[in-house]
C-alpha cells in the first residue's frame, strides 16, 4: 500500500494526545486583540480538544501523528 499524505493545514493546527484525543488552539488570537479584554485573550491561549465528531476526520488528515 502507497504511503499517504498528511494534509499541510492540519499538521500545523493539531496534535494527539496519548489517549487519541485531537488537540487544537483556540480560534480568535491573531489580530485586532486591542478590543478583547485581557481575560477574554488569556482564555484563549489555552489549548482545547477538537470535537468528537471532527476527530475521525481530522486523524485521516494526520496519518503519522
Amino acid at each position: 500500500m502507497p504511503k499517504l499524505k498528511t494534509h499541510s493545514g492540519a499538521k500545523k493546527r493539531f496534535n494527539l494526545t496519548k489517549t487519541g484525543k485531537v488537540k487544537r488552539a483556540r480560534a480568535y488570537k491573531s489580530h485586532i486583540l486591542t478590543k478583547k479584554d485581557t481575560k477574554r485573550t488569556r482564555r484563549l491561549r489555552s489549548t482545547a480538544y477538537a470535537d468528537v465528531t471532527n476527530t475521525a476526520a481530522i486523524k485521516k488528515m494526520i496519518p503519522y501523528k
